[in-house]
């Protein structure tokens, strides 16, 4: 007689800050490759050469590169500062940081007609949204038992 066995995988819990940083990475992975690809398109090509950011009125210089600089600087931080911050400190900054990003993406994906920056940008948001989430719902402090 022949018996199967089922295996069961069990899911494991996987720690709310090393969860936070991948979001991060992945939202960093994403922000960047919408910017990357945006190169194969003529018109931002052409600004580029030009010195200037295409449907912008910006001009490419040392405080547009400086600005654009510390605009990314704080996501590219949180990934770091996700695992090691402490927890009260760590979900306070990931919800306030996930929802300002949030707003300034969609804010620059109004007027767009292009679907890859549309979709790039939507794809961020969900990713923002989930940061905000896993950081809201953290779960609180283990108090010890008390004693008797």
């Amino acid at each position: 007689m022949r018996t199967t066995t089922t295996r069961q995988y069990r899911d494991t819990q996987v720690d709310v800050k090393l969860v936070l940083c991948a979001l991060w990475i992945t939202m960093l992975f994403v922000f960047a490759y919408v910017d990357i690809f945006g190169f194969y398109r003529a018109d931002v090509l052409k600004a580029a050469l030009d010195g200037k950011v295409a449907t912008t009125g910006f001009m490419v210089n040392q405080v547009f590169l400086t600005s654009t600089l510390a605009y990314i600087l704080l996501p590219a931080l949180m990934v770091v500062l996700s695992l090691l911050l402490k927890s009260r400190v760590n979900r306070i900054l990931n919800i306030v940081v996930s929802l300002v990003y949030m707003v300034t993406i969609i804010g620059s994906a109004i007027g767009e007609k292009w679907a890859y920056y549309i979709a790039g940008s939507v794809v961020e948001v969900i990713l923002l949204a989930a940061i905000a989430r896993s950081a809201w719902k953290w779960p609180p402090p283990q108090t010890a038992p008390s004693l008797p």
